[in-house]
């Protein structure tokens, strides 16, 4: 339809809303697996070699795998709920706590918000301490490549990089909208792939280099049972912060048009991308392990398996770090804005919350910015409790561990699967009910045991 005519065409075509009354979702199949792909494949792809060197060449490529299936199962689950049981209205549940109030009832509602929020603010620790290891590695690299590699090149300055980004940080968190800047998530895409692959590219050559396939079959060997138990633990934790992208499988959906009806498109996007995902994966670990054996470093590209080209190194650390940059504020913003919304709404009267002052810039008297106090004061504790929370344990793989635990049983498994019952009225006792709930129990044992292994990983090298 022509839309340069007269007026009378622009009122023809004006009614095309989507059935919700908002302006009509454009998103197709290849949308789709772009935003799973933005969503799947951060930082936590750089444990996954020494992941698999924990578990060994059986275990390993099997964990992989099996948690592929568990994300595919659980994002086919939740596509189901996107639109809720009432078929006359066909609501639209926009994101994932709005599927859990609309399925399951404001109490379950609680725990999804609390633990979806914990999840965010662990990643903003676990990026903090992700980013100074990265900075660590660039002068590290740098000074072997000018020193030798026998010369004694430490990363002291680690706190301080911490502590950069936690400026940094801060310095973002107050300019309006940064994390729903379009381009902000096509960077993260980009960084996040060229990384992803510099380490994939370093590993196959390393092991062609090598002209071995380094590893065995049981991994690591430990000094006792129990501390190999405990490593398998950690292993597992780090691979289940690597995959799922439930979280966002909503918000995605969210974005595609309804013709063909929307869970279509997504299972189809969930199949590729859950393919892509794993071949890219098990291609970065395994060529990892393969390179490095039981010496696998905790990231594939800070831990100085590679030394050259030191320049290549650089370039991948620089990536991990503008992404992670851009990450922090994609994530904390959604705590930022929750934060926002309910104290506006506990304290409508209240001038510290609510008022804005008009503050000018010294020298740019057009510029001007509006500030709130409240603002000011939540997001600077903020910033400064993740930085203080990453200065205190600054274990890339154990914190990973912890934080893929901690969310994958109750957010990435038994909210989907119970939703996905009463949504299609899968009645107790019945086979499909049976086989749903013994899933669940068994990935409920998996990431128990994650979690207890991360967390005393984690104890064990505090206290170390």
């Amino acid at each position: 339809m022509a839309h340069n005519g007269g007026h009378s065409l622009e009122l023809a075509a004006a009614p095309e809303l989507d059935d919700d009354g908002h302006a009509p979702r454009t998103g197709n199949l290849w949308t789709c697996f772009a935003h799973i792909i933005t969503g799947v494949i951060g930082c936590g792809v750089l444990a996954l070699s020494w992941s698999v060197s924990q578990l060994g060449w059986v275990g390993g490529p099997v964990a992989l795998v099996c948690f592929a299936f568990v994300t595919y199962i659980s994002a086919y689950l939740l596509s189901h709920c996107y639109r809720s049981p009432d078929l006359e209205k066909r609501q639209r549940n926009y994101t994932y706590m709005d599927a859990v109030r609309t399925h399951l009832g404001e109490k379950r509602t609680w725990l999804c918000g609390l633990l979806q929020y914990l999840n965010l603010y662990g990643t903003a620790v676990a990026y903090t301490i992700t980013t100074a290891t990265c900075l660590g590695a660039i002068k590290r690299a740098n000074c072997y490549h000018e020193e030798g590699r026998d010369a004694p090149c430490s990363a002291h300055d680690e706190h301080l990089y911490m502590l950069l980004f936690g400026a940094a940080q801060l310095v973002l968190s107050f300019i309006p909208n940064f994390h729903n800047m379009a381009w902000l998530s096509v960077v993260a895409a980009i960084m996040s792939f060229t990384y992803a692959s510099i380490g994939l590219g370093l590993g196959l050559a390393k092991t062609i280099e090598n002209g071995t396939i380094k590893g065995s079959i049981a991994g690591v060997p430990m000094s006792t049972p129990a501390q190999k138990v405990w490593r398998v633990a950690q292993a597992i934790g780090d691979i289940a912060f690597a995959y799922p992208y439930t979280l966002v499988v909503l918000e995605i959906q969210d974005t595609l048009k309804s013709t063909p009806p929307e869970s279509e498109t997504m299972q189809k996007g969930n199949v590729i991308a859950v393919l892509a995902t794993t071949f890219f994966y098990l291609g970065v670990a395994c060529f990892g392990y393969a390179a490095f054996g039981n010496a696998a470093p905790g990231n594939l590209l800070t831990g100085f398996g590679f030394y050259e080209p030191y320049w290549l190194i650089d370039f991948a650390n620089a990536c991990i770090v503008l992404h992670l940059l851009g990450g922090y504020q994609m994530f904390s913003q959604q705590i930022f804005t929750f934060a926002d919304r309910s104290l506006a709404a506990m304290f409508p009267n209240s001038a510290f919350v609510n008022k804005f002052y008009d503050v000018r810039v010294p020298g740019l008297p057009s510029v001007g910015y509006k500030l709130n106090l409240q603002r000011l004061c939540f997001r600077t504790a903020y910033v400064a409790s993740t930085t203080g929370l990453a200065l205190l344990f600054p274990y890339f793989n154990e914190v990973l561990g912890v934080l893929g635990a901690i969310i994958f049983w109750p957010l990435v498994i038994y909210l989907p699967v119970e939703m996905y019952c009463v949504q299609r009225g899968i009645t107790p006792w019945t086979r499909g009910w049976v086989a749903l709930q013994a899933f669940s129990a068994v990935c409920f044992v998996v990431g128990t045991f994650a979690f207890v292994g991360s967390v005393e990983g984690v104890i064990r090298k505090r206290l170390g």
